[in-house]
């Protein structure tokens, strides 16, 4: 089975089996470029977020949980992004060091310590009610001697909190995420809020905090790595190499014909 066209002087002749693996092969850098431009799509959505909580304000704790109890969305979608700033506790002794971070092509972890705002102790402890913790990323440390030798970091009993609040803080995991040898700190993949909270006696956020300035250690963090453009122009250049295979496998089935005609006939065999 062919379909025979004709235009401009060119004759095609399409066999189905070769339009679908032509459609199959396209079919890849088209699927890239659909998903290049969702990404960018994505990061547009993380930024103008983030944005419009800068515009609000930062907050502590307490007020943290409000919005995410007040939101009509889920909760962790909708308090993404949030400017957090406020006067903060370790919780001693401990100390996450999130494995496989490289700064400036030198291996290393990023330190991430649970705290509780000291306004929202001293607020709990009049009421009764139990204080909040949240985990916070205070920055990456180098790595020192082989894997068997975790680096100590200095922690301040007090600090400053001055970041920002994610919620989507995991991803893909191969394997246990932590390595738990008894004493800290604690080597682990991902900082897993709901997992990390079994160490605590007090109810953890549903997220990460960011820590943007004042940390004793490198802050590395970006909300956003690669910006909304950049995906685009991958997304456009996906597009291209999309409608290049088909543009070359039809180049390479054109067949002149003996008269120009400007008439373009359909014929079934």
């Amino acid at each position: 089975m062919a379909m025979k066209l004709s235009a401009f002087g060119h004759r095609w002749v399409l066999r189905w089996r070769w339009v679908l693996a032509v459609l199959a092969v396209a079919a890849v850098p088209a699927g890239l470029s659909a998903w290049q431009w969702q990404r960018g799509a994505e990061k547009e959505a993380t930024l103008a977020r983030i944005a419009q909580w800068e515009r609000e304000g930062a907050v502590g704790l307490a007020r943290l949980a409000e919005l995410a109890a007040a939101a009509v969305r889920p909760p962790m979608a909708s308090v993404d992004g949030v400017q957090l700033d406020f006067a903060a506790r370790w919780i001693a002794p401990m100390v996450w060091l999130v494995d496989n971070r490289i700064v400036d092509r030198q291996p290393g972890y990023d330190v991430v310590i649970a705290v509780e705002d000291i306004a929202d102790v001293r607020a709990a402890g009049s009421s009764g009610a139990a204080p909040r913790a949240a985990l916070v990323n205070l920055g990456w440390i180098a790595a020192e001697g082989g894997r068997d030798a975790l680096p100590v970091p200095a922690i301040p009993p007090r600090l400053r909190v001055q970041g920002i609040f994610r919620t989507d803080v995991t991803g893909l995991l191969l394997g246990a995420n932590v390595e738990d040898h008894g004493h800290w700190p604690i080597r682990i993949q991902q900082p897993d809020p709901a997992q990390l909270a079994a160490w605590l006696a007090v109810p953890l956020a549903p997220g990460l905090i960011q820590q943007q300035q004042a940390s004793p250690f490198h802050i590395h963090y970006r909300p956003v790595v690669l910006p909304p453009e950049r995906h685009r122009g991958y997304a456009l250049q996906w597009g291209l190499i999309a409608l290049a295979v088909i543009g070359v496998a039809l180049a390479a089935s054109a067949r002149r014909l003996p008269t120009e005609s400007g008439e373009i006939a359909h014929e079934q065999s």
